[in-house]
């Protein structure tokens, strides 16, 4: 086999062209074959392969730069740099990492996970070289959905004024392009590269510039004329606004025409843009016929799709999408907003039920708040469902559009807490930290599926800004009560009595909190366990109670120790002269916590019921 062949870009420059489509066969029959077995990013990566192969075919990594938007594209890429017999292991616990990732490889040039940052990251490394005065490369490669970013189109904007070496590698995989204009277009882009073609532009505008009274006019009426025919010939006059070269669209899975272009644009200057049009999940009939399904996937089984796991508990995710749209439909006023996840948030039923109140910004959590700020202060009830993860990117928006002007948004973070194999590009462990200190914002958690429904109307209704935390994967598979209601806000729930400590925990961390109560009970421990449910406002009341009566504290969260709910308790106490009071904080420490299963990882920072237990009865030394 030639992948067996290849453990860098310097053994893939081995081989012949014509050896490469069947390079690209074999990779991508295994991609197939570990990704089915560990879970990952297919889609996209099926319809990278060819586009991986005739970069590092072409240019000459690491010397030069090759940056991967977001990660999802780049398997290929870390297969041929010296990681296919690793490749098992990624996303696995201490395996490698799903995304591209410095630390890892001289070859992954920047670390991603969050999309619209290669450009940005790309350009300042083409900045980096220039000052340095070094010739290299850098290649940003964004797919069409990062490109909804704010944040490409602001470094696109930079780039055609700086005027740097940065190649653009747009991967369309959604826009439809007819075949014969993308094959037209694609042969006067191969021909607008070729080094015959530059030499004769170069002499001819030597040659214009040097007729005397005309030439001048001439060659603005020569150029005017180029970008035309390529106006009207591509989709890429949008680009040339800004300041590019553009180039294509070109069919991303032919090889020898990837690599005559790559090969040509090697000795181009200047910020150039190359559109190319991928297939996602190609090469596998189900991804193609259904590439979300296949976006991210767990194991699955390759000759029929199916996924080899089958849970039997609701998630918090679909729980979520089915009490809004319970919801919406007494309530013509609530709408739900997404960042391109309608999936991953579980609102596609809401979406198909009330598709004019259903809308998808795309990949821009800070329009999406904005946005979300604007619908409440026309009088509507919107819901903002994102990834804790992604609303870091919209903190601004959160303060600025929604807190200070106090306007009755609900933020629904997805993820909150460790999310397992995406690892710390993915983790939601900083929300708390970033959203209590705001004026005005309530942050709360709830203990299972059930609260989780009861939070939700709560939110809806509180007429002020609201963020509702809630983990990655399934429920407890609770009894569900048959009415929703509101809860009292700032109000915590005592689960269990207790005399020697009280462990006041938030969130993922109730239930193993309980166990943990019973175990210590083994050990003639009496601990009490109350279900913080708010981490702003805080119950003080009962906090200051059990901290009197009791003196021993231990707070648990899913959430970093600095800043988080721990914090806002030891605050609460300091603040009302009680520094005689012991306290114990868990939660996550000081360092990004790599990727795993969610148990291990928990296990890992000791806020499992075992982890809870054994610091417990330290405590109590």
């Amino acid at each position: 086999m030639l992948l067996e062949t290849i453990n860098s870009p310097s053994d893939l420059k081995k081989l012949k062209p014509e050896q490469l489509p069947e390079l690209a066969a074999e990779v991508r029959n295994f991609l197939l074959e570990t990704v089915s077995l560990t879970g990952g990013h297919l889609g996209s990566n099926l319809g990278s392969v060819e586009l991986s192969i005739a970069l590092h075919y072409c240019f000459d990594s690491p010397g030069d730069n090759i940056i991967w938007d977001v990660g999802h594209q780049a398997y290929t890429h870390k297969i041929l740099t010296g990681r296919r017999e690793r490749f098992h292991t990624q996303r696995q616990y201490k395996g490698i990492s799903g995304f591209p990732k410095r630390s890892e490889s001289e070859h992954d040039a920047f670390g991603v996970g969050h999309s619209s940052t290669s450009i940005s990251a790309g350009l300042g490394m083409a900045a980096a070289s220039c000052l340095d005065g070094k010739r290299s490369h850098s290649i940003a490669v964004i797919g069409d959905g990062s490109l909804t970013g704010g944040m490409a189109f602001e470094a696109l904007n930079q780039a055609g004024h700086l005027k740097k070496n940065l190649i653009v590698i747009l991967n369309d995989n959604e826009m439809s392009i007819s075949k014969n204009v993308g094959a037209f277009s694609a042969f006067i882009s191969r021909k607008m590269t070729g080094r015959y073609y530059r030499d004769l532009k170069k002499e001819m505008q030597v040659l214009l510039k040097n007729i005397p009274a005309i030439g001048t006019d001439i060659l603005q009426f020569a150029r005017r004329a180029e970008n035309s025919l390529k106006g009207f010939l591509t989709p890429g006059s949008l680009f040339e606004a800004l300041g590019f070269d553009y180039l294509g669209p070109l069919d991303g899975h032919d090889l020898g025409q990837l690599v005559e272009v790559f090969n040509n644009i090697n000795e181009l200057d200047g910020p150039l843009l190359v559109h190319i049009m991928t297939t996602k999940g190609k090469g596998y009939k189900p991804a193609e016929e259904t590439p979300a399904k296949y976006h991210g996937v767990g194991s699955f089984d390759i000759a029929t799709g199916k996924g080899n796991a089958k849970p039997t508990v609701k998630s918090y995710t679909d729980m979520f999408g089915e009490t809004l749209v319970q919801l919406a439909a007494e309530d013509p006023k609530i709408v739900a907003i997404t960042a391109a996840m309608p999936d991953g948030t579980g609102l596609n039923q809401f979406a198909q039920r009330f598709s004019e109140r259903f809308f998808d910004v795309g990949i821009a959590e800070q329009h999406a708040m904005t946005f979300a700020a604007g619908l409440a202060a026309g009088g509507f009830r919107p819901v903002v469902a994102i990834y804790s993860t992604f609303v870091q990117r919209a903190y601004d928006q959160v303060f600025h559009d929604i807190c200070l002007q106090n306007l009755p948004v609900t933020i629904a973070m997805d993820r909150s807490g460790l999310v397992g194999d995406d690892g710390p590009t993915h983790h939601g462990v900083f929300d708390i930290s970033y959203l209590r200190h705001l004026p005005g914002i309530v942050v709360m958690a709830p203990k299972d599926e059930n609260e989780l429904r009861h939070m939700l109307k709560t939110a809806v209704y509180f007429g002020k800004p609201i963020a509702l935390r809630y983990p990655r994967g399934a429920g407890y598979g609770v009894p569900l009560d048959p009415e929703l209601k509101t809860l009292e806000i700032g109000k915590g729930e005592q689960l269990l009595d207790g005399t020697d400590l009280t462990i006041i925990a938030l969130g993922s961390t109730v239930y193993p909190a309980l166990q943990a109560a019973e175990a210590l009970k083994m050990k003639g421990i009496s601990a009490e366990v109350v279900n913080a449910r708010f981490v702003k406002p805080l119950d003080a009341e009962l906090i200051l109670d059990i901290a009197r009566r009791n003196g021993r504290i231990m707070t648990v969260e899913e959430n970093a120790l600095q800043g988080g709910f721990g914090t806002a308790v030891l605050e609460l106490i300091y603040d009302n002269n009680l520094q005689h009071v012991k306290v114990c904080r868990l939660g996550l420490p000081d360092h990004y916590i790599e990727q795993g299963s969610q148990a291990q990882l928990r296990k890992d920072v000791g806020i499992d019921a075992e982890g809870i237990t054994a610091a417990a009865v330290e405590f109590m030394k």
